[in-house]
């Protein structure tokens, strides 16, 4: 009975700040790092006392923070209330998923399946989430062990491992654990909801392998309109939207819906019952845009985490925005001309694309030169017009990145926050010094949380190890543009399945 889903965690490589304002678009990689959720009955058969009172019991589970929730849910106006003996707070980020999944089912099934679904219900759900390691930061942890920084050594700490809280000189645990900043609460609100969908019957997930075949988008259409309203409510602000639209759909070029879909529901949600508001949500205007777009092949993507603290986004958008009503003539010319290249790092990445496609030998040898070289030597492997194309193509790219970077900089001295820091940026460039590097840059907001590359070839390795001697650990993380998708096990018997197969290999 269990129903297993997951959802990637995202990088924004464009659109920084740009992306909360229409039409302004970015481009956002989901990674290889993701959440899971695993759905099933919490009890084996109904509870003869929750006919009369027609409520379902929730089980909250989440192993890595060792915290457990207990809930109940009505199921006459979808209210949730806590019942947990634990002085800890709630999840509200799985509370509205729970809320609006079900209110979605009863909205959305017939008259037939809305007996299942209540039994079900009755049945109670057990939830359980679960995150990859990639989503924390576990630098201290490896210092700890006197172990180097390096990818190797974070692969060498178990699959979801607990996470510890951060604690004070008095030794009180925080409420907050250190993240990479791929999105967490987006992937896992995604993930929650998608198993609770597929779980009750409203729609059907794919796996992985059957998503590169998909024509209908109906059901994953109706699962991105509760994930963004539940994030956007959970977190008490309608954001841009781009790290659940990547959580649902995967990597691509985004442009926001506009606020109004989900601020009249924030309003209507003060008084109106939660089976009301769902329908709202289900009939809103969307007007998102979201096209594909990925990495060109042979092209990997890299984050490095340099340990200098992380940054608070919500108070570097804040001063963004002070900035931009205390001069409105500036703060136009720096967006528009970010906003200029951001499309060209964009025309360059899908020409390139195109170019591998349609001359995979030339581009395949062009990728393989150039990994090995600094980028002021690439133009001399133009030796025929096919290549010559390829790199104009990734100078133009490059080029572009660089762009980037210095109206970034320009808008975060003009608002006083450290959008690329003054170590941001000796190490973005030292790391474009390197052999095979295309791209450097600070991903979505900027500051201090991390940083980004994109390789050639099998340069990455290289980059690793530069970045480990400048005291940065490179992270785990790939691209992986796939979505929100059906899993056939738990991922951690997944994780015991392919240890013991390995231990036999060898």
């Amino acid at each position: 009975m269990a129903v297993v889903a997951s959802a990637p965690g995202k990088v924004l490589i464009t659109g920084g700040y740009l992306i909360l304002e229409r039409p302004n678009a970015g481009l956002v990689l989901s990674t290889n790092a993701r959440f899971y959720a695993i759905v099933k009955p919490l009890h084996n058969e109904i509870q003869p006392d929750s006919w009369a009172w027609a409520w379902a019991d929730v089980r909250l589970t989440s192993p890595q923070l060792g915290r457990e929730g207990h809930y109940k849910l009505a199921l006459k106006n979808l209210t949730v209330q806590s019942v947990s003996s634990s002085s800890e707070g709630g999840n509200p980020f799985v509370e509205y998923a729970v809320q609006y999944s079900v209110a979605a089912a009863y909205a959305t099934l017939d008259n037939n399946k809305k007996e299942v679904l209540h039994k079900l219900l009755l049945q109670g759900l057990d939830i359980t989430i679960l995150g990859c390691n990639d989503f924390y930061s576990y630098r201290n942890e490896i210092e700890r062990r006197g172990l180097p920084l390096t990818p190797e050594s974070l692969a060498s700490i178990p699959p979801f491992a607990s996470i510890t809280f951060n604690t004070d000189d008095g030794g009180d645990c925080k409420p907050e654990v250190a993240k990479t900043g791929l999105g967490s609460s987006a992937a896992m609100t995604t993930a929650v909801i998608g198993a609770l969908l597929h779980y009750l019957g409203v729609i059907k997930l794919s796996s992985s392998k059957d998503q590169q075949d998909r024509k209908d988008y109906t059901d994953i259409d109706l699962l991105h309109k509760i994930a963004q309203t539940a994030h956007c409510i959970a977190q008490g602000k309608v954001g841009s939207g781009f790290d659940v639209s990547s959580a649902v759909y995967g990597s691509q070029r985004y442009v926001r819906f506009s606020p109004e879909v989900i601020s009249s529901v924030q309003v209507a949600a003060q008084v109106l019952p939660v089976p009301e508001v769902i329908s709202d949500i289900l009939n809103g205007n969307w007007d998102h845009e979201r096209t594909e777009f990925s990495l060109p092949p042979l092209m990997t993507l890299l984050l490095g985490e340099p340990g200098t603290g992380g940054s608070s986004t919500p108070s570097m958008v804040g001063a963004v925005k002070k900035w931009q009503k205390s001069d409105p003539q500036k703060s136009l010319d720096t967006w528009r001309r970010l906003s200029e290249a951001n499309s060209q790092l964009e025309i360059q990445l899908n020409f390139l694309s195109k170019l591998a496609k349609e001359q995979w030998d030339a581009y395949k040898s062009v990728i393989d030169s150039c990994s090995k070289l600094r980028s002021e030597k690439w133009i001399e492997q133009a030796s025929e017009p096919n290549k010559e194309a390829v790199i104009k193509a990734l100078l133009g790219a490059k080029e572009a990145m660089l762009g980037i970077r210095y109206h970034m900089r320009l808008m975060g001295e003009a608002a006083g926050v450290p959008i690329e820091p003054e170590s941001q940026t000796k190490l973005l460039d030292a790391t474009l010094n390197l052999e095979g590097v295309l791209l450097a840059g600070v991903p979505g907001a900027g500051g201090f949380d991390a940083v980004f590359a994109v390789t050639l070839g099998d340069s990455s390795s290289n980059v690793s190890k530069t970045w480990s001697s400048l005291n940065v650990l490179a992270l785990l993380v790939k691209e992986d543009p796939c979505g929100v998708s059906l899993e056939s096990a738990d991922p951690r018997t997944n994780e015991i399945t392919s240890a013991v197969s390995s231990i036999h290999i060898e």
